[in-house]
């Protein structure tokens, strides 16, 4: 190594290049990483089955969730936000790869392998397609999968740490370390033992950038909340009639009861990782986002019959039906100094397939070739509304439960303020003005002859690009259909 002195006043300077471009390089990457730790975390809260009218800041007039109205209060809600899935898994999937989760083969929830088959589906998120979770890995984030997984839990199927998530404790996979949420002993606790979990992670990782799923599984069924719980809604409880009537209690609880329960003990502990996460310093560099997979179960589905209560708002439809309320859902984003709070979006038309894109944008990553069906929403979320480019496609091959005003077609798009319904055989079309109409029940076929065969013909090109598969027998049927 050659080095030269250069006399300068009293002192002298040993130049030394190598070793200068060494400090340089040092220097270089201490300014990176400070921008690196600059970039905001992300954590994204996801209940299960809870509809787009369960919250209180929704409208609900008796459910209390003072933390989520909170968290409102501190960000922005969404009204036109929409799951790509009006179940589970497939809902799952597209917000883990951009894509609807029909292109991929998801139709509906991951079973064993026999039921996997007998509807032409694989058994697993490949994880070979490109994940929210591995964009963010690749960027140098820390990344943690907490809760619900459901996204593949037959023995083939690759663990969570497979899509670029460092620390998982799931359940629905084939992870050795499994919750056990659906235990009756659990059940009760399952949101503070999944919270705690992430509370773990962020405190490991609390220097930065994280990024976290907290994957819930309130408010879905079986729910067996505590009596605790329970004494907030104890007038919804049939006891409170037989004690008055009859002077004694019966041992039975109210859906409603147990449902609000469940709810609003979710509500408490997302409140009491919040102020966790206030307290560690992170409010201020963390996005939350908080929404739900698919809309709210109904009472036909057994393991539901004692709590079904939630609301699909004024909309149409419940889990499984393609009409608004199956597949639109509360959407909540916080993100201070950088979300105006207390904002109410109720133009942008926003999905979970879009959420790749999206925080790609606000948190700066880089991502090369993405092949997405969403688009980058970020202006939605960190200015004024956006007017979507791309229109919204779904897909549903299986029966629906509940009522005959809630069984669907089995295919639908939105576009712009129009949405069209109808089966893959032309039967059933349905055309809907969502800004004037959002509970679907003025059919427009007839007033609007070119635009429903500009979007049919637009819907069934997509619906002819996707992998063949069965369908139920039942699927798009209605007896009863209504509105013609």
């Amino acid at each position: 190594m050659e080095c030269k002195t250069k006399n300068k006043n009293s002192g002298t300077i040993l130049l030394c290049w190598p070793i200068a471009i060494l400090i340089l390089v040092v220097l270089g990457s201490t300014i990176m990483y400070g921008q690196h730790n600059d970039r905001p975390n992300v954590i994204l809260i996801f209940a299960d089955d809870l509809g787009w009218g369960d919250l209180g800041i929704y409208g609900h007039r008796q459910l209390k969730t003072p933390a989520l109205d909170q968290l409102a209060k501190e960000g922005k809600l969404f009204t036109q936000f929409y799951v790509n899935s009006p179940v589970c898994s497939p809902s799952r999937a597209s917000l883990m790869t951009g894509r609807f989760p029909a292109e991929l083969g998801i139709h509906g929830h991951f079973a064993t392998l026999e039921s996997n088959r007998d509807r032409g589906m694989p058994n697993f998120l490949d994880p070979n397609i490109k994940s929210i979770t591995k964009i963010f890995k690749d960027n140098g984030y820390a990344v943690g999968h907490f809760g619900k997984w459901h996204l593949g839990h037959s023995p083939d199927s690759p663990l969570p740490t497979e899509y670029g998530i460092d620390v998982a404790k799931t359940n629905t996979s084939n992870s050795r370390d499994d919750f056990k949420l659906w235990y009756p002993s659990k059940r009760s606790m399952a949101t503070k033992l999944i919270l705690d979990e992430a509370t773990g992670f962020i405190e490991e990782n609390k220097e930065g950038p994280f990024y976290v799923n907290a994957w819930l599984v309130d408010p879905h069924a079986i729910l067996n909340p505590s009596e605790r719980q329970m004494k907030n809604y104890e007038s919804l409880s049939p006891n409170s009639y037989a004690k008055k009537h009859y002077g004694q209690k019966v041992k039975f609880h109210g859906a409603p009861q147990i449902y609000y329960a469940t709810v609003t003990e979710m509500d408490r502990q997302i409140g009491i990782f919040l102020d966790k996460l206030d307290a560690l310093g992170l409010k201020d560099n963390t996005i939350v986002i908080f929404t739900s997979d698919n809309g709210p179960e109904v009472m036909q589905i057994s393991n539901a019959a004692h709590s079904a209560a939630g609301s699909p708002g004024p909309f149409r439809g419940f889990k499984r039906s393609l009409y608004e309320g199956g597949i639109r859902v509360p959407l909540l984003v916080r993100w201070p100094n950088h979300i105006k709070e207390n904002t109410v979006d109720s133009i942008s038309v926003v999905s979970s397939v879009d959420f790749m894109p999206t925080l790609v944008t606000m948190c700066g990553l880089s991502s090369n070739n993405l092949e997405l069906d969403g688009e980058d929403m970020s202006s939605a979320l960190l200015t004024n509304h956006k007017k979507r480019a791309k229109p919204l496609f779904w897909e549903w091959r299986f029966g629906i439960f509940g009522r005959p005003l809630d069984k669907s077609p089995m295919l639908a798009m939105r576009r712009d303020r129009w949405k069209l319904l109808m089966n893959p055989d032309k039967s059933r079309v349905e055309l809907y003005d969502l800004i004037n109409d959002p509970s679907e029940l003025d059919n427009k076929v007839m007033d609007e002859p070119d635009l429903t065969k500009i979007m049919s013909t637009e819907l069934l090109s997509w619906k002819s690009k996707l992998p063949d598969g069965p369908s139920d027998k039942n699927a798009g049927t209605n007896m009863y259909n209504w509105p013609k």
